[in-house]
Parts: C-alpha cells; structure tokens; sequence
C-alpha cells in the first residue's frame, strides 16, 4: 500500500506541475521553478489524503476550490485581485481542456456499448464512471498533448516574431491622416522603377473616403492600367499624386500597382520615430492579413537612419 502511494503522489506531482507549467505558458507568466514545485507537491498530498476515509469532509465543493485557489497563489503568487483571477481561469480552463481530451481519448478507442456500460456502476441510485485506463491510452495521449503543444507554440513563435516586426504609420496626403498598424517586410523591395522610390503597400480600403468607388472595385479587380486609362473623364483632387508602378505577382506576371505619392510617411518603432518623404503608397485591393493584425507592408529601407 506505501509504494502505491508513492506512486500515486510521484504521478499527481507530475500532472499538477505539467498543468501548472501550461497555465504559466499560456498567461505568459515565468513563476520560479521551486514555486512550482511546492504548488505542485501540495495538490499530490491532496490527493493522497483520499486513502482517508475519515477526512472525507476535505474533498467537498468549497474546499477543492479554496485548495485550487492557494496552489494558484503558491505557483503564481497574487498581483492583485484581476491578474489573481486571471491565473485561477487559465488553470482551470488548461485542467478541463485536459480531462476532457482524456475522457475522450479514452471513449474514443472503446468498442462496442458492453464496454462502456462497464465503466458505468449505479450506488444509491447515484452513477458513478470508473475509468481503466491502460498504458496504451496514456502514452497516445502524451503523444497527442505533445503535437498540440508544439503546434500551439510554433503558432505563438510565429506571432510573436510578427509583433516584433510591427510598427504604427502615420501617413499625410495635404490635410488628410491616414494612421494603421504596418509590418517591416525585409523581403519587400519594391521601387518605383524610373526613380527608384521605395513603396509600401497599405490597403486600399483605409482610403475608401478619398478614392471614388469605381477605382477601388477597380484596384480590386487588378484592373489599375485600365483606371489610368480613362483618368480624365473622371476628376480626381490627387491626380496628380498618381502613380502606375510594376510589378511581378506571384504566378501572375507582370503586374500594375496604382500608388499614391504622400507628403510625409511617419514610422514609429521600439520608440524610434522614422520619417521619410521619398516614398511612394502602393494600394492592395485585398486584406494583408486575415486577422487584421497589419494593413501596410513597410519597406525596409523606410525604417534605417
């Protein structure tokens, strides 16, 4: 009985700190290692006082949550009553988002209604689920937790190396401001052909006050070349600010890009102020990105001393 009790708080011990490592992951928290380690070591204890009958009044509603409150405060300590709450969210969210990936595993791979009928017992007119879970079913959910968490932070990388690379844009064409959010593309270089301006890309769409509708149904259509064509039948206060750039698109061939020529771009990055009057606004008929995170491609030479 003493080994199975060993191994009881050895396996609790590791499955609370696995938790709890996820929780910090995913709140972006750096918690000290032996913090950790002591939150961890009093959930398996915990645990272990189940082999007691006679303490069966620690394992009621409120005390599993006070006793999730202090292994959160253990682990995380307390900021204040907001981050605090924050903490016991995550770790609950990552504790339901494991036993339910468990439970279903587990049902996922049993054949045939006799077989679940077995895990289920009715006592006192109460349904009680007894789970047997062999090491096949651990193993494949340790292998499956372990795609999803790689997954997840080659996706959180990828985000972050994004953030890095953002930057705000202010914009002035005359009296008219446009500001958004940009990302410094090294892989960006785009230039006027005949005077070698750089050019950085915004979409169209955060100009559809100043353009007339039937150029941006046209720039969305890559039809640019045609909108130029027929310029003078349809007056346009930046006429003179046009401009019909090139360029090659990704298994389309050449290509024109209508851009605008501003009377200043402003980059603002890391606390650096960029400012440049040599550049040329290309319009994108489509969204940069899906989820909105950046509407301007800034061109790397627009962000050097």
């Amino acid at each position: 009985m003493a080994i199975y009790v060993d191994v009881m708080f050895l396996r609790e011990l590791l499955v609370d700190g696995a938790i709890l490592s996820t929780t910090a992951w995913a709140r972006h928290l750096k918690p000290r290692p032996w913090r950790v380690l002591v939150a961890s070591s009093v959930g398996a204890c915990y645990v272990v006082l189940m082999f007691f009958p006679q303490l069966t009044l620690l394992f009621t509603f409120a005390v599993k949550v006070a006793m999730s409150f202090l292994i959160v405060w253990i682990a995380f300590g307390f900021a204040s009553i907001q981050h605090f709450m924050r903490n016991i969210a995550a770790f609950y969210a990552v504790n339901f988002v494991a036993a339910g990936a468990v439970l279903g595993l587990y049902y996922l791979f049993m054949q045939g209604s006799g077989k679940v009928w077995k895990t289920i017992a009715f006592v006192n007119g109460n349904m009680r689920v007894e789970l047997k879970m062999g090491l096949f079913y651990l193993i494949a959910a340790l292998c499956i937790g372990l795609y999803i968490y790689r997954t997840v932070l080659t996706q959180k990388r990828e985000r972050e190396l994004v953030q890095t690379h953002l930057a705000e844009v202010k914009v002035t064409i005359g009296e008219r401001i446009q500001t958004c959010v940009g990302l410094v593309d090294t892989g960006n270089q785009l230039y006027d052909p005949l005077t070698r301006t750089p050019v950085m890309v915004m979409e169209a769409s955060l100009w559809q006050d100043d353009l007339p509708e039937s150029w941006l149904n046209s720039i969305r259509d890559a039809q640019v070349d045609r909108l130029v064509a027929g310029m003078d039948e349809q007056p346009f206060v930046w006429q003179d600010r046009l401009r019909l750039v090139p360029f090659r698109g990704v298994n389309r061939g050449s290509q024109f890009m209508l851009a605008i020529k501003p009377d200043a771009v402003e980059i603002t990055r890391e606390g650096q102020v960029f400012e440049t009057r040599k550049v040329l606004i290309g319009l994108d008929g489509g969204k940069l990105t899906s989820d909105g995170a950046y509407r301007a491609i800034i061109h790397p030479s627009m962000v050097q001393q």
